[in-house]
């Protein structure tokens, strides 16, 4: 028998909260996404002004990013041509996100979740990202 840790729904709040709190200060409004442990969908907010096309792709960082246990930009730099990863993200339906935002959130090293942000530069993703896995750490 396993047992399994996980983000609970005021987890994922405290994650949001965190990474809404960024993107406010950098007046990028997004598209956050926090998934549990199994890249599932556990909360998600949607920030007035944010783009419609960025509410799946959110979603699918939070997964990508919990299933590879790394950072969906980590996954972009193995994708190119040439590289070991290279067509990763036309697998599993095209979940798989090799752009920069998505982060797996961990707990004593475990990832326990993840979060997905998207709807500015993958740079501006991926800073709100990590004020979201900062705010989940600070608890």
């Amino acid at each position: 028998m396993l047992t399994v840790k996980r983000l609970d729904i005021k987890d994922a709040h405290k994650v949001i909260a965190g990474a809404r709190a960024k993107a406010e200060e950098i007046a990028v409004p997004m598209c956050i996404a926090v998934t549990d442990e199994s890249g599932n969908l556990i909360a998600f907010e949607r920030m007035d002004g944010s783009k419609t096309t960025s509410i799946n792709l959110a979603i699918d960082k939070g997964f990508t990013a919990t299933g590879i246990k790394k950072g969906t930009h980590v996954l972009g730099e193995v994708n190119q041509p040439g590289q070991p990863a290279h067509g990763i993200s036309s697998t599993l339906g095209g979940r798989m996100v090799t752009i920069a935002g998505g982060l797996p959130v961990l707990s004593e090293g475990e990832v326990v979740g993840g979060i997905g942000v998207s709807s500015g530069s993958p740079a501006q993703d991926l800073l709100v990202a990590e004020a979201g896995v900062l705010a989940f750490s600070h608890t």
